[in-house]
């Protein structure tokens, strides 16, 4: 699988080289492998053209730092191939460690951590470099290259690679093409063909950022319907329960409410018997002496009665009543004169 990966990978630098273009961001997150097993190397977004005979001043802030070569880091502006190369081999270690080699925080530590892995920079290649950073990163002391020890486990045929894609001088690092010819991909086991590698569901980054966030979103939704859930368990443990009337005393509650409607709805009817209307108020006068027995007749002297006399004095009454208190009453009037004048003539009037 290696084997087959790294193929690929080399021979699509092999074909960027040849077209004079330097990828300069050569990383695992770089190449997307599809679910045939094709590996395309992807993000030109630091690429450029360049062309050997020329030599062209370049930035050297390109590059991941975890694979930016040592030349880069000491401030060349003049180089090749050679870091794309490098980049592979810091690849290559990685696939077959199963993990980055040299994970630097700072440029410093990256470039301590390359000198203390590949060996120091001989001082035929400070003379020749003229490197700008040359004074500030030069180590006191020279370091030997530890590359087979460190990675004694790897296959004996990828060691020398592993040896020049991490040569310090970018001379010694060859090219893509020198590295497909090399011992490792010409002893077995030979690399082997795309598709016979293991299906993969998509891996990409974005694809996993989109699968952290929704699980991320679900935890807090949970979250969040737990603490409610346990917010309003609290509130019911501490809301004051109301007192719920026994059965007899809503039956006592009711009868006094029907005896009390009862009784206003009586003394309604009594006063309307009591009070008259209005319009029928002056009509009304003592009742005749029971005393008196045999029927009533109205003689001549009746004749004195006289019917308007009587309505005005009753309408005059009726209109002063209305006046001082309205239709209701509470105290009985006393009856008109002409009513007492009735009375007596009616008790001498001759049997």
């Amino acid at each position: 699988m290696v084997k087959c990966y790294m193929k690929q990978l080399l021979s699509g630098l092999e074909h960027c080289h040849k077209q004079g273009v330097l990828h300069r961001d050569i990383k695992g997150s770089n190449l997307l492998i599809d679910s045939e097993g094709i590996l395309k190397i992807a993000d030109f977004g630091l690429a450029t053209s360049y062309d050997p005979e020329q030599k062209k001043p370049l930035t050297s802030r390109v590059v991941t730092l975890w694979y930016r070569p040592p030349e880069l880091l000491l401030g060349a502006t003049h180089y090749g191939v050679a870091v794309d190369l490098w980049s592979a081999g810091c690849i290559l270690a990685e696939l077959l460690s199963g993990k980055p080699i040299m994970p630097g925080r700072t440029e410093v530590e990256q470039l301590h951590k390359i000198f203390k892995l590949c060996g120091s920079p001989s001082e035929e290649y400070w003379k020749n470099s003229k490197l700008p950073n040359e004074t500030l990163f030069k180590p006191q002391q020279p370091y030997k290259p530890c590359i087979a020890e460190t990675f004694k486990d790897f296959p004996s045929s990828s060691l020398p690679l592993i040896e020049t894609l991490l040569s310090i001088d970018p001379e010694e690092r060859n090219t893509a093409t020198a590295a497909l010819n090399s011992e490792f991909f010409m002893t077995e086991p030979y690399a082997c063909n795309p598709s016979s590698l293991p299906k993969y569901p998509p891996s990409k980054e974005i694809d996993v950022k989109l699968r952290d966030e929704e699980a991320r979103r679900q935890r807090n939704i949970a979250g969040k319907v737990n603490a409610v859930d346990g917010t309003r368990r609290s509130k019911g443990h501490e809301r004051p329960t109301r007192a719920v009337p026994a059965p007899e005393a809503n039956a006592e509650i009711q009868a006094n409410l029907d005896k009390w409607r009862v009784l206003t709805q009586t003394n309604a009817k009594c006063k309307s018997e009591k009070f008259p209307p209005p319009h029928q108020d002056g009509a009304v006068g003592h009742p005749v002496d029971a005393s008196n027995k045999g029927p009533v007749s109205f003689g001549a002297s009746d004749s004195s009665f006289n019917s308007s006399i009587f309505n005005s004095k009753s309408s005059g009454s009726s209109k002063c009543s209305r006046q001082a208190g309205g239709p209701s009453r509470r105290k009985t009037k006393r009856p008109p004169k002409c009513c007492h004048k009735i009375s007596s003539a009616v008790s001498n009037h001759p049997q």
